[in-house]
């Protein structure tokens, strides 16, 4: 269970759903536009990886991802007194980022299943994977430039840094996998610039496509590098304790990956008979990883343990109380800055989204 003990903030009705999903039908066809400037075959691997096509290449409705991050970037829009669609560029230019880093991230994390389906590099192959990932990344850069406004250089430099931001975080987490433990601190950091830095542009890239001034675009990539961490904590929460139908990933995914995410951190720091145990066991990993042991292939009964030992040493109970932390210091990044009250109540429902999702 991932529901967290906040209180909605939201005072009017706001369809969060409706808001997600006018964010892909919005970016959804300009996102096509330009996957098919790609050359065979990378064009059909892109429309298979977002859901257009199943792996034979008929049509098909598959999942596409929950789209919050086009959702934010037209709400940016919004902010800067545009209309909705004015930020679609910008909202393209941020889900083909977004999507570089899930292909290259599949095949480093060996992850399997993506969205309820295989991910790209289980039927196509790393290679293509790889070089498909490269070809989004291009495209985002294009898809902005291809504007020809100042405000869209302002906008491509703010996404190439958020792009840089979000390559560290992952050259980060693939660190931790090979050592017996991470601090919390560092794990922050990491989650921050893996996923605070991408969503923070989101949430400000349509405002500066729009005219806005830099006090305007940095208040909201506050709001969104904070929502950025909270998101990721409740995914570190999915990634231990959710289920392959809240997921679409195996059950135990971050734990069969070695991965140091908040819960693993925040119990392995809090000391007792539990943390101690964890270490143990974690420590004896890398040990085998560093002599160059193949990876041991342990049963569901020693993953259960794991997560088991996390709980008991508080990991899961911290890392659902930092989401709250984080949560909090999105909205109050709002305060900061004049903004339409509609966009407010609309930020506000998708933080409160973010905290309590299931997904």
């Amino acid at each position: 269970m991932t529901r967290l003990d906040v209180k909605p903030r939201t005072r009017g009705a706001v369809d969060v759903l409706g808001l997600l999903e006018r964010g892909r039908t919005l970016s959804t066809p300009m996102l096509r536009t330009a996957v098919e400037r790609l050359a065979a075959p990378m064009d059909t691997i892109a429309a298979y990886h977002f859901g257009w096509i199943d792996a034979a290449g008929n049509p098909s409705d598959g999942d596409g991802g929950k789209a919050l991050r086009s959702a934010l970037a037209l709400i940016s829009a919004e902010a800067a007194g545009a209309l909705p669609g004015a930020g679609v560029p910008g909202a393209v230019a941020v889900e083909l980022v977004h999507n570089f880093s899930l292909l290259h991230d599949d095949f480093m994390d060996g992850d399997e299943q993506r969205r309820h389906r295989d991910t790209v590099w289980k039927v196509h192959g790393p290679a293509q994977a790889i070089l498909v990932g490269d070809a989004l990344l291009a495209l985002a850069s294009e898809v902005l430039l291809d504007l020809g406004t100042a405000e869209a250089s302002r906008a491509t430099r703010r996404l190439n840094t958020a792009t840089r931001k979000l390559i560290d975080g992952q050259a980060q987490d693939l660190s931790f996998e090979l050592r017996d433990r991470a601090t919390v601190a560092e794990c922050l950091e990491m989650e921050g610039n893996k996923t605070g830095a991408l969503l923070a542009c989101a949430v400000s890239i349509g405002a500066v496509l729009n005219g806005a001034d830099d006090e305007t675009a940095d208040a909201l990539e506050r709001y969104g590098y904070h929502l950025g961490l909270a998101f990721q904590a409740v995914d570190d929460l999915l990634g231990i304790w959710g289920t392959p139908e809240q997921t679409g990933k195996q059950a135990w995914s971050d734990l069969k990956q070695r991965k140091k995410s908040l819960p693993v951190c925040a119990a392995l720091e809090a000391g007792g008979p539990a943390a101690e145990r964890l270490a143990a066991l974690l420590a004896a990993d890398a040990a085998g990883a560093a002599g160059g042991a193949p990876d041991e292939a342990f049963d569901e009964a020693e993953f259960a343990l794991r997560a088991a030992l996390i709980e008991e040493a508080g990991g899961r109970a911290w890392t659902a109380a930092e989401a709250r932390r984080q949560y909090d210091a999105a909205l109050g990044a709002l305060d900061t800055v004049f903004l339409p009250e509609e966009v407010r109540e609309q930020l506000t429902a998708l933080a409160d989204f973010v905290v309590v999702r299931r997904h």
